[in-house]
């Protein structure tokens, strides 16, 4: 079935009619092909209507890691013969077993389409010359993501990850004005400008505009206003995907630093109670966790997908950019949350508060000696260059933490370049559990 042009202008009641009939086609497809949903929904026939779907069971990432684990190497939700998938991925791991992903000519087609609107609501266009230094090494974030960067008229130059001393001849021999990476890689290459580019500074070289994914962050003003200052770029999250389901469906525009859900035509969002697993509305003030259909998907289907993300849906009304597309803030990954004295804390709300201290390099660590429960939260924050350690900006930084958070913290301050250089996804939680 055909994408709708530009669906991300259209508001909910105009997209239904297509919704419903791709969903027509989708839940007989499932309910024929994928031996998983048919063991999963246990003789269930799937509702007709998308407004029903909460009437069948969740699947979750763990369904599928033992999916695949007892039907190696792509599981039993592989929902096409293997001959025709034209692409195979692998997730990063970051939250547990990597995972094989397949991918047919019209799956790639539709991913790289809807990463295009993403890219395109975050400004890039043609005439920039953007670099992607995202891994390329089977992860969805290298190849998939470079398409969906070309799909905008730009000019990609297809980088990666390490070498970062390269990249940075890279972009002032080039003339490079875009780069798409993780929110924490500028950092990275401000260290190696320090130490290898003496009298130059990230703004000499002349960025205009940075295209990031793949970890939390940006929804932090200081953040973006230390990415600006430092570097003379405008910072865009522009690139929000969960790989099992769909590697990039939303950013934010232009006019508004929330993310726009970007692919409505071919990806049915719910909104879920992540402890009682209840449905919760679609609208404005609600947090959940955000549940995913497929509504066109050949090689690994997915209905009713956890992705363990947690959301607040801000706006569905109408954006300044024109687009009619709910927008929405993830507040974090319910495997990252960590509860102290039954506070939940999320390392993006740590984030914020650490970002407010400029003694502060912005790296830091959450790490966890043991089992739950907790009592304190553990904080490893990096001083910035030039900066000593003191125990009055120790206990002014836990006194913070205390009043914004409500939980008590044990902060660690760490030299400057203590934190391991992270040129993929940071990983803020470590949990060294006994």
């Amino acid at each position: 079935m055909a994408m709708v042009d530009d669906a991300e202008r259209l508001d909910a009641a105009a997209l239904l009619p297509h919704q419903q009939e791709a969903w027509a086609l989708q839940r007989n497809y499932v309910s024929r092909n994928s031996t998983f949903y048919q063991r999963l929904w246990d003789g269930q026939t799937p509702p007709e209507n998308l407004r029903d779907l909460p009437s069948l069971p969740l699947s979750d990432k763990a369904q599928l890691r033992a999916s695949q684990a007892s039907h190696p190497p792509f599981g039993d939700y592989l929902a096409a013969p293997p001959s025709e998938a034209r692409r195979l991925h692998r997730t990063s791991g970051t939250t547990g077993q990597a995972m094989n992903l397949l991918l047919s000519a019209r799956d790639c087609e539709v991913t790289e389409a809807v990463g295009a609107r993403a890219q395109r609501a975050a400004g890039l266009k043609p005439g920039y010359r953007v670099v992607h230094c995202l891994n390329y090494q089977l992860w969805m974030g290298g190849l998939t993501d470079h398409l969906a960067l070309e799909r905008t008229g730009a000019t990609v130059i297809p980088f990666g990850v390490g070498a970062s001393e390269l990249l940075i001849r890279t972009i002032q021999e080039i003339g490079i004005d875009a780069i798409s990476c993780t929110p924490s890689y500028p950092a990275v290459l401000e260290r190696v400008i320090a130490d290898r580019f003496p009298g130059l500074k990230p703004r000499d070289f002349g960025l205009k505009l940075g295209l990031f994914g793949g970890e939390p962050g940006l929804d932090d003003p200081a953040l973006r206003d230390r990415i600006r200052e430092m570097w003379g770029m405008e910072p865009r999250n522009a690139n929000y995907g969960v790989s099992d389901a769909f590697c990039n469906f939303a950013a934010q525009c232009e006019k508004d630093t929330r993310l726009h859900f970007l692919a409505a035509d071919v990806l049915y969002a719910e909104l879920i109670d992540p402890e009682s697993t209840e449905p919760l509305p679609m609208k404005s003030g609600n947090e959940g966790e955000l549940v995913l259909t497929h509504l066109e998907r050949d090689c690994q289907p997915l209905v009713r997908f956890r992705t363990g993300d947690i959301v607040a849906i801000d706006e569905i009304e109408l954006c300044a950019c024109r687009r009619k597309t709910p927008r929405f803030r993830v507040i974090g990954r319910s495997d990252d949350m960590v509860v102290v004295r039954g506070l939940n804390v999320f390392p993006t709300m740590l984030a914020a508060v650490l970002s407010r201290f400029r003694e502060l390099s912005g790296d830091y660590r959450i790490v966890l000696e043991g089992p739950p429960p907790y009592d304190l939260l553990p904080v490893q924050a990096e001083l910035a260059e030039g900066i000593q350690e003191s125990e009055s900006l120790q206990l002014q930084i836990e006194s913070i933490i205390k009043k914004q958070l409500g939980a008590s913290a044990k902060v660690e301050l760490l030299l400057p370049g203590s934190l391991p250089l992270t040129a993929g996804k940071t990983k803020r939680v470590i949990r060294r559990d006994s």
